[in-house]
């Protein structure tokens, strides 16, 4: 690093290091007490405070993919992609109000510790194992497509803020979360996710006021926006379009990416694994009411910041960034070239990539050791930790690998990873939550299912027929998979547990 670089970045180097030196002090206070069982290093012992659980909950659902990819997004698509947040928020409310208090009672009461193994216990069969290897495979899946979207998204704002090669920033991000997950378990990804959670939360404002800064206001900028001579990816002008609702973006596409990053949010394990770890009713009442404030006046702030970055933009950098939207918020960093700001944008930009990384990390290593080798041939408890600490360490080198080959953009690596989660669990746990009646093979149906349907819709229909490009895989794949847990719950109602473990289930 020579003098001239660190003069310019200084700032922004400096209050990056505090911050990730603080995670990874983080992981390695926690690392004894994390130690001390599957229980302390799966779900924290169930002794978390409500405030920490809200941040958590909002820093981990807020990741690089708002922070970066949707923020991004809205400079091709306009001030209409602002309709995201209103989705998401209400499916976070949704999260908390309907699914969190039963989820965080039942799995106390089944001594869960994953989601796998939730419904393991609580479709109690012969066929309960199958399921719970199933759907530790299906995360495995698809928390690779989240994981390189969240990496991708991370080393581009290095590269644009601080001149770091792609691949050196992914390999930074990658190591440095898997470094003290490992160390302090699913206590230190709490407490770093609660950390980040309030540096996210006034990052969002900051960013938010940037684009209006450096124009001037809010009345310069919309005479800007509103009649800007930028062209769209197809080359036309934009003109109004970016203050005009649905102009540049059919509703369609963003109903479908909202409801499958959206509805991510109430069937995504690491969002989940949140409520089993709560400490009691009390502070799942703080969490249920902040968690949606937290993360709604976030997303208001993000969610429509690429349109405004447009009043920061030539013609020629914006016909570059509408190709590349996943570079918009580091060229704005950019231009907006403000030591102080600039550092702290990616300390909270690091903070949204590291918050999701850290919680998708443990969940992955959880499902493949806990819920496939330790079903397939039982270990001792001794055993479960330490090999979920490597297999965490190698799933992590296949992400960066990945990651220097990313499949898609960030908006549609996450989307589908969400569209995946949530047709193939949501079903099969709002079933374990409310309907008795719910059987093992409705739930293995209906995994299976809404599996195949996101694949086949995405890979076979919806990039090759015209007109079905903006029918977002989780929209069909829902439906089929709700469906198919019904109809095949019904026709099976003979293979519903026992009076007595639904007693047990459900509390009566």
């Amino acid at each position: 690093m020579n003098l001239d670089y660190f003069g310019e970045h200084y700032m922004t180097i400096i209050l990056t290091i505090i911050y990730v030196v603080g995670c990874l002090y983080i992981g390695w206070y926690f690392k004894k007490k994390a130690s001390q069982g599957v229980e302390g290093y799966y779900v924290a012992k169930r002794e978390i405070p409500g405030w920490v659980i809200s941040l958590a909950f909002f820093s981990t659902s807020a990741s690089t993919n708002t922070y970066i990819g949707q923020a991004g997004k809205s400079f091709e698509y306009g001030l209409s992609w602002a309709w995201m947040g209103f989705i998401w928020t209400f499916f976070c409310i949704i999260s908390w109000q309907l699914l969190g208090p039963k989820m965080r009672f039942q799995t106390a009461r089944l001594k869960s510790f994953t989601i796998p193994d939730y419904f393991h216990l609580r479709y109690k069969s012969n066929l309960a194992k199958s399921i719970r290897v199933l759907s530790a495979f299906i995360i495995l899946f698809a928390t690779l497509w989240y994981m390189v979207g969240i990496a991708k998204g991370c080393a581009h704002v290095l590269t644009s803020v601080l001149d770091i090669p792609y691949e050196y920033g992914a390999f930074a991000i990658i190591a440095i979360t898997c470094a003290y997950t490992i160390w302090g378990g699913m206590y230190s990804v709490l407490w770093t996710d609660a950390i980040q959670g309030i540096i996210m939360f006034f990052v969002a404002i900051l960013m938010l006021a940037i684009p209006f800064m450096y124009v001037g206001g809010i009345d310069n900028m919309m005479d800007i926006i509103g009649t800007t001579d930028h062209l769209t990816k197809s080359g036309q002008p934009m003109q109004s379009g970016l203050v005009t609702f649905g102009e540049l973006v059919s509703f369609l596409y963003i109903l479908g990416i909202g409801l499958a990053i959206g509805m991510k949010q109430i069937s995504e394990p690491k969002n989940l694994i949140r409520f089993y770890s709560v400490n009691n009713a009390k502070s799942m009442r703080f969490a249920m009411i902040w968690t949606p404030v937290f993360l709604g006046i976030s997303l208001v702030c993000v969610m429509g910041l690429g349109a405004l970055v447009h009043g920061m933009a030539s013609v020629d950098e914006a016909a570059y960034l509408i190709n590349n939207t996943d570079e918009v918020v580091g060229f704005m960093l950019d231009k907006f070239d403000n030591k102080f700001v600039n550092g702290i944008c990616v300390a909270g930009l690091f903070a949204a990539g590291m918050s999701s990384l850290a919680s998708v990390i443990i969940i992955v290593g959880t499902a493949f050791v806990k819920d496939i080798w330790h079903v397939a041939k039982p270990m001792s408890e001794q055993k479960i930790i330490p090999r979920t600490k490597w297999f965490m360490a190698i799933y992590c080198l296949l992400v960066y690998v990945l990651t220097l080959y990313p499949m898609a953009g960030i908006v549609e690596l996450t989307a589908f990873a969400g569209a995946v989660f949530a047709a193939s669990f949501f079903p099969s746990i709002f079933g374990g939550l409310y309907l008795k009646w719910g059987t093992d093979i409705g739930a293995m149906a209906s995994m299976i299912i809404g599996m195949l349907t996101n694949v086949v819709w995405r890979f076979v229909f919806r990039f090759n027929y015209e007109g079905l490009q903006d029918i977002h895989e989780i929209i069909p794949a829902f439906i089929m998979a709700m469906l198919t847990y019904i109809l095949v719950s019904i026709l099976s109602k003979s293979r519903k547990p026992d009076t007595e473990h639904l007693d047990l289930v459900f509390g009566n």
